[in-house]
């Protein structure tokens, strides 16, 4: 598939990049800095960025190999050379690190066990446990942690698993936050959220 600047190949266990990356490509796209994305399958949101923004350095992690082997073969076929991609659950990979930028698209669907994927790589990118927040709780609990004091979050939210709540968490860890962009589907409603440190 081709997305602006990019060409990419994407496996079939690797989630192929669909509106909720686009949208977070889109707006990743001119930030600058040290880049982290979690959850990068593909590689489109962190190669986007780093194509258009040579000096950053951007990483990428997944929980799936099969999507970082997908993701460095897309960094090679777009001859991207500050992009590297590395296997983390989440920031297990990353102790002591900090970034400028967070991006994250996660797993929101609701499921149970009738609605799982049998391929249990691709499963991961969606299932999102029976509220759709177990991978998005996880992450809201640790985020602040890797991210450096001025600092953003740029987050995937689907009207699934409940908006109101990831805000009230955000702001209980003293973050401003703006819903840059939103698209309705005839399930969902898809935002991207942006959540920036209040100043005091």
């Amino acid at each position: 598939m081709e997305y602006e600047c990019l060409e990419l190949i994407i496996s079939s266990s690797v989630y192929e990049p669909a509106e909720d990356s686009f949208m977070l490509a889109k707006h990743a796209k001119h930030l600058k800095g040290h880049i982290l994305e979690i959850g990068c399958g593909s590689g489109i949101v962190s190669l986007t960025n780093a194509k258009h923004n040579p000096s950053n350095t951007v990483i990428g992690v997944d929980v799936n190999p099969a999507a970082l082997t997908c993701a460095k073969k897309n960094a090679v076929r777009n001859k991207i050379t500050n992009a590297s991609f590395k296997v983390s659950n989440l920031f297990s990979k990353l102790e002591g690190m900090h970034f400028d930028h967070i991006l994250f698209n996660p797993p929101y669907l609701p499921t149970d066990k009738e609605t799982k994927l049998k391929d249990s790589r691709l499963n991961k990118a969606f299932d999102g446990g029976k509220d759709g927040r177990i991978v998005l709780d996880r992450f809201l609990a640790e985020f602040d942690k890797f991210l450096k004091h001025d600092g953003t979050l740029l987050l995937i939210h689907s009207s699934l698993n409940d908006l109101d709540k990831t805000e009230e968490l955000l702001r209980s860890k003293g973050f401003h936050i703006q819903i840059l962009e939103e698209q309705s589907f005839f399930f969902e409603k898809l935002s991207l959220v942006r959540a920036a440190r209040q100043k005091l």
